[in-house]
């Protein structure tokens, strides 16, 4: 079977997706993207360049799989030549209607910031099926959808929402975990615990809660040192370089690592994974260090209690930011167990076990159409 899988913002975790699932499928699988800048050209534009590169490959898919990132209406209306009667998918990686805006963005002060939901919203009423990454995701989207709605003056089609739940689909991402393994080292790292930050250096993962509980454990005068891994752009939170400087030589990395070898071998070595981000629809840095049997602390709320056991939901879990500091000292003061059940749970999300799941889904996609 065919399938077009289109990313108008190909990079990082959705490039990772999109070569995964291209790698790991039983299926013929063919990338329609675009380079993984100015996301909100993208969402408006990205459309018009696809739908014309489209058009001149003469590609003839069964299944079209699209990110939430493309105008999937303004795609279709552009390519019904070649596209009528071709069953969509529309995958949703994040949702515009709950995805933090970030503070030095002028748009929600100026009142333009709900737009990107509509086109989510659209995309996903154009769409023969929707599927989630999270029922976390599922769920905030559809109520930002009831919550857009219901803003508008008339003709607000509410029951459109309740039409997208009924056959709302959470597929979870397929994660390149099996590859880690080759990068465990033969004997454990010596030293301190060591604490793992492997998130994007970005607002919305609250760096300053994270490294106002290490400074409070440092003034405790507890042991422990910390790796700072993750992505970093040209312009981030000022805590990071400050953290640098407060915790000196605990700093035994700081910023990208160097290539997948080095990444791995981090994770490895980490004891610890407390979280404080205000924003994650599924985890994937969380699955990945938990599955290198890093023991999580994360905050009882987003998709992080659908990736964890229940069994292990007490062990992992704080629900406020005031006990981060006393839990991780906690974790600090006694030996930390090593949480092997957890990495089985999160093996489920490897493409060896996920990408089985999606093609047996796309296939049922090409046979029916939904009804709506």
């Amino acid at each position: 079977m065919n399938i077009l899988l289109i990313e108008p913002f190909f990079g990082g975790s959705h490039a990772a997706w999109a070569r995964g699932l291209q790698a790991h499928s039983r299926h013929r699988i063919e990338l329609l993207t675009l380079p993984d800048r100015s996301w909100k050209w993208r969402m408006h534009g990205g459309a018009l360049t696809l739908a014309r590169e489209f058009l001149t490959r003469g590609f003839a898919p069964d299944v079209i799989l699209a990110s939430d990132m493309l105008d999937l209406t303004t795609f279709l209306a552009l390519t019904r030549e070649g596209t009528a009667g071709i069953p969509t998918v529309a995958y949703f990686h994040e949702n515009q209607l709950a995805y933090p805006w970030s503070p030095n963005d002028p748009d929600a002060s100026n009142g333009r910031d709900r737009h990107y939901g509509f086109i989510n919203l659209a995309t996903a009423v154009a769409a023969d099926a929707v599927w989630f990454n999270s029922a976390h995701n599922r769920d905030t989207f559809l109520a930002g959808c009831r919550d857009l709605l219901g803003r508008m003056r008339d003709f607000r089609e509410v029951e459109r929402v309740e039409e997208l739940a009924a056959r709302a689909t959470v597929m979870p991402l397929g994660l390149e975990l099996a590859a880690l393994d080759r990068h465990r080292p033969e004997t454990p790292r010596s030293g301190p615990p060591l604490i793992l930050w492997n998130h994007r250096w970005e607002h919305d993962k609250d760096p300053e809660a994270f490294f106002g509980a290490l400074f409070a454990l440092a003034e405790r005068g507890l042991a422990f040192e910390v790796a700072v891994l993750g992505q970093r752009f040209r312009s981030y939170p000022p805590i990071f370089d400050r953290a640098r400087e407060r915790l000196g030589d605990r700093v035994v990395h700081f910023g990208h690592a160097d290539d997948f070898a080095d990444y791995a071998r981090w994770l490895w070595a980490a004891d610890l994974l407390p979280v404080t981000s205000r924003h994650d629809f599924f985890g994937i840095s969380v699955a990945e260090a938990v599955y290198c049997r890093t023991r999580p602390l994360l905050p009882e709320r987003l998709a992080y209690p659908e990736l964890i056991p229940a069994e292990w939901q007490a062990a992992c879990f704080y629900a406020r930011e005031a006990e981060l500091t006393d839990r991780l000292e906690a974790a600090l003061s006694e030996p930390v167990p090593e949480p092997t059940p957890l990495r089985e749970a999160m093996a489920a999300f490897d493409w060896s076990r996920m990408a089985p799941r999606y093609d047996r889904a796309l296939a049922a996609v090409a046979k029916r159409r939904d009804t709506r």
